[in-house]
């Protein structure tokens, strides 16, 4: 086993999961004590000098950020399966919204929750109304954001979507609701929900 994602169960990395139980790669949790303050420790700050979690690594690689830690792992584990191959059509579209999840959804719904003043055009993730309606174009008529097929995309972008439904972040809208119950009842999101609440319980962490 050389996968090891360091892993608490409140910070991204609990998407991380739902990603490495996609791949199918055996892989192992390595806890990290946020609430004590671990992911400040020496030993973490060389791996990511953010302190922040996820962190994988793999061998000797090593990546951070919950979407570069998606693409790589369907990249290196399941090309044609997870990513589409370098030559497919499907790629832009599938790197396309693979990235608007971090870069547009998180910080518009941030923004949005915030109050924060700014000028759409001069914010990377523009006004939070395009933002919703940029998000439903992507979904409406598809089981996934790639048509029929689910791809590691779905996992980023869903995920994302999913946690922002969950705490009010983003409006309910029918698209919206409907595609996070039908990623939400894959076997893999499941068995990584499941991890995640065994660390939970291991830890005696409450939400």
């Amino acid at each position: 086993m050389t996968i090891t994602l360091y892993h608490h169960p409140f910070s991204r990395a609990a998407s991380s999961v739902w990603a490495l139980e996609e791949v199918g790669e055996p892989y192992e949790l390595r806890y990290v004590d946020m609430m004590a303050g671990a992911q400040k420790a020496p030993e973490i700050l060389a791996l990511n000098p953010m302190g922040k979690l996820p962190i994988l690594t793999d061998g000797d690689a090593v990546v951070t950020e919950n979407a570069a830690i998606a693409l790589y792992l369907a990249d290196r584990y399941a090309p044609g399966r997870l990513a589409p191959r370098l030559d497919d059509p499907q790629r832009a579209t599938y790197l396309r919204w693979s990235l608007f999840a971090p870069s547009v959804i998180e910080p518009g719904a941030l923004a949005k929750a915030s109050g924060w003043a700014f000028k759409p055009g001069q914010a990377g993730w523009g006004a939070y109304e395009t933002m919703l309606t940029a998000m439903e174009a992507a979904l409406v008529g598809r089981a996934f954001l790639l048509g029929d097929t689910f791809s590691m995309a779905d996992v980023i972008f869903g995920g994302t979507l999913a946690y922002m439904l969950r705490f009010n972040m983003v409006e309910p809208r029918p698209v919206f609701t409907a595609y996070a119950s039908r990623i939400g009842d894959r076997p893999a999101a499941q068995r990584a929900d499941a991890r995640n609440a065994a660390v939970m319980a291991a830890h005696q962490l409450v939400t």
